[in-house]
């Protein structure tokens, strides 16, 4: 497509209500992904910071915690490390239902449970920072209040490890991102080459592609996700390539259909007549062509693949814990579902649903658009 082409698909395609709120979610989903650890409430790797004694409990919980230096601080990453791999904590989280001080010490009511707790007492200054020791008791009294007790809110509520659902919900995403983004590239790279060279040469190349499409198309696309997984492994990067190298089999049939209606085009015969190399002809005359139906199978490959790694992480053999995926938290907390703590396993499976919507509502809206039939 050219510029002017461009510019006219774009036009009509925010003109379409459907189109304008697909791509508002796809957008949104996007952003909250890359800065999943700034907003996130739990920014530590993989918001895995559990809190059991606050495990399982309903959005909007909110409970005192007091901070408690570890032993031993963290190194001090860069700005784009923890934008990327989030922040190690240098403390951990003691719930709390109340706090006092008597005189170098603070004393604590450990939050247990709903109704059990237990008293617990610190010298001051091994919650103070160093600099802080040498000040009079009540500005170390002030600074801990300040400092080492924060007020945390669950806002989705919390997993049965006491992990926070919308920090995991947010890390989550970029799973479901990555995984659209790597499968699309991947079955469109071999999807699109094989499908152009099949049908713009034809006879025994067409055959023989042919052949190893039908082979792959008569295999369950879960059945043979699990052949691959096994032979590559469950790492982050296998689940992405083995989901790719099984979607690519839909898209080399219909680039295969549209080359060979192009070839038989006027301009196509011209190119050949000039003598045209035949990678020239294709990647310049007959790619170009058929960029509208490429797109849409991108789009339709997306969703796909958002719900295979889904289906595959609630098997137990796709993204592994700690690693938050939104399939693996239905998985571990499917069991919830007949409990009054439900919405452990219901949030991230509207997150899934709405995601896959807004991407078919995409390519729906793109098959109209750029008028692709079949």
């Amino acid at each position: 497509m050219n510029t002017l082409q461009q510019h006219s698909v774009w036009q009509k395609l925010i003109r379409k209500p459907s189109a304008i709120l697909a791509l508002s979610i796809i957008m949104l989903t996007i952003l909250l992904a890359v800065f999943a650890y700034v907003l996130s409430p739990d920014a530590s790797p993989n918001a895995n910071r559990m809190i059991v004694e606050l495990g399982a409990k309903k959005p909007g919980f909110t409970k005192k915690l007091l901070l408690l230096p570890k032993q031993k601080s963290n190194e001090k990453q860069s700005v784009f490390h923890e934008l990327l791999m989030g922040k190690s904590d240098d403390f951990n989280f003691l719930p709390i239902n109340s706090y006092s001080f008597t005189g170098e010490n603070i004393v604590v009511h450990h939050f247990i449970d709903e109704g059990l707790e237990d008293t617990l007492q610190y010298p001051l200054n091994i919650l103070l920072p160093t600099e802080e020791h040498n000040k009079t008791i009540s500005a170390q009294q002030a600074f801990l209040e300040k400092e080492r007790i924060k007020n945390h809110c669950f806002y989705l509520g919390s997993d049965r490890y006491g992990r926070d659902i919308l920090s995991r919900l947010l890390i989550g995403a970029r799973v479901s991102i990555a995984v659209g983004l790597v499968a699309v590239l991947l079955s469109l790279s071999i999807g699109v080459f094989l499908g152009a060279i099949a049908g713009y040469f034809g006879g025994w190349v067409d055959n023989l592609v042919m052949f190893v499409v039908n082979i792959f198309w008569s295999v369950p696309t879960l059945l043979l996700v699990f052949a691959l997984t096994l032979t590559l492994g469950k790492g982050f990067w296998d689940i992405f390539v083995a989901i790719g190298l099984t979607m690519w089999v839909g898209a080399a049939r219909l680039i295969r259909g549209q080359v060979l209606v192009l070839k038989e085009m006027d301009y196509i015969i011209a190119a050949k007549a000039i003598g045209a190399s035949h990678a020239r002809i294709i990647i310049k005359h007959i790619l170009p062509n058929i960029a509208g139906p490429i797109i849409v199978v991108a789009a339709s490959n997306f969703a796909a693949a958002i719900l295979i790694e889904a289906g595959l992480s609630f098997l137990g053999i796709g993204i592994q814990p700690p690693q938050p995926s939104w399939g693996l938290m239905i998985k571990e907390h499917y069991n919830f579902l007949i409990t009054n703590q439900p919405l452990a396993a219901i949030i991230p499976g509207i997150a899934i649903m709405v995601l896959v919507y807004a991407f078919n509502l995409l390519g729906n809206a793109l098959r109209d658009v750029l008028d692709v039939r079949g």
